[in-house]
């Protein structure tokens, strides 16, 4: 999964282009992109979406809204007998949310499809989710992702933005989307880069998503079609990393000894396990 494209729940049309489009994943929103009186109705065309959209095409996730909210038992209620890939979870305090939201799930769930629903929370929209980040182990066996996102925690905050005039994150946007990376790949799951919200600046989001895949992160989020063929592209190996991770993993496997030297470089363990990583991923492709 290179790039998660955000669909608003209260408009089956840019739901239906999201779906036949080239995004890796498409998460239909109920939250953030419904207005309170609005909720219900777009349960029901969330769950159309659902139902019209072929399985062979993006995995389907469905942003509810907080756990807290009035509307979350409802929107796990509409969505889950429809078997959606997995559940985005926003506003979270801390992993136990993600316990109580599992909850809920395995509640819902299809009696044959027990556990397969998976879980991606968006685990930087509060102060306290952030800093749990590094005071709990998040894994747990429905995560499969974390996203980081700075719009919502500018509020929480109480900042007036959240890049500088350069377009550099500031410095508590900086920390919380670096948690989230360390946080994602300490529980073994895909770290995801916030949505790139100028959606009018291809060079620009270019520009972050390389930089985001250079510190680690597999994946980024899009708020816009536009965005996807730029996500996919920085987030894909070239035939070069895949040729350099081959030779890597031949050069040790031959060298016996666990270390090897390659183009003038000494090679070990961390280069194995990055070259074995880059051959996985060019393989699930």
């Amino acid at each position: 999964m290179r790039s998660l494209l955000f669909a608003p729940g209260g408009s089956a049309k840019m739901m239906a282009k999201a779906v036949a489009g080239d995004a890796d994943a498409v998460i239909l929103d109920l939250e953030d992109a419904v207005h309170p009186d609005k909720k219900e109705e777009a349960r029901h065309l969330v769950a159309a979406a659902l139902t019209a959209a072929s399985r062979t095409g993006p995995q389907l996730y469905v942003r509810v809204n907080p756990l807290d909210s009035p509307w979350c038992a409802g929107d796990l209620d509409a969505v889950m007998p429809l078997r959606p890939h997995g559940i985005m979870l926003p506003k979270l305090k801390g992993p136990g949310d993600l316990d109580r939201l599992d909850a809920l799930i395995g509640e819902r769930e299809p009696r044959d499809a027990e556990g397969t629903t998976a879980i991606i929370p968006v685990c930087t929209e509060t102060p306290a989710a952030t800093l749990s980040l590094v005071a709990a182990p998040w894994a747990r066996p429905r995560l499969a992702g974390m996203l980081w996102g700075g719009e919502d925690l500018s509020a929480e905050l109480g900042s007036t933005a959240n890049r500088d005039a350069n377009g550099v994150y500031t410095a508590p946007f900086a920390l919380a989307r670096s948690l989230c990376l360390l946080a994602a790949r300490a529980a073994g799951v895909l770290p995801i880069d916030a949505v790139f919200t100028d959606f009018r600046n291809p060079d620009a989001l270019a520009r972050e998503a390389d930089a985001a895949r250079r510190d680690g992160f597999g994946a980024k989020a899009a708020i816009h079609p536009s965005q996807i063929a730029i996500i996919n592209k920085a987030f894909s190996y070239t035939d070069a990393e895949r040729d350099w991770a081959q030779r890597v993993v031949s050069a040790l496997e031959a060298s016996g000894s666990g270390v090897a030297q390659l183009d003038g470089v000494m090679l070990d363990a961390p280069h194995l396990a990055q070259a074995k990583r880059i051959l996985a991923a060019a393989s699930h492709a």
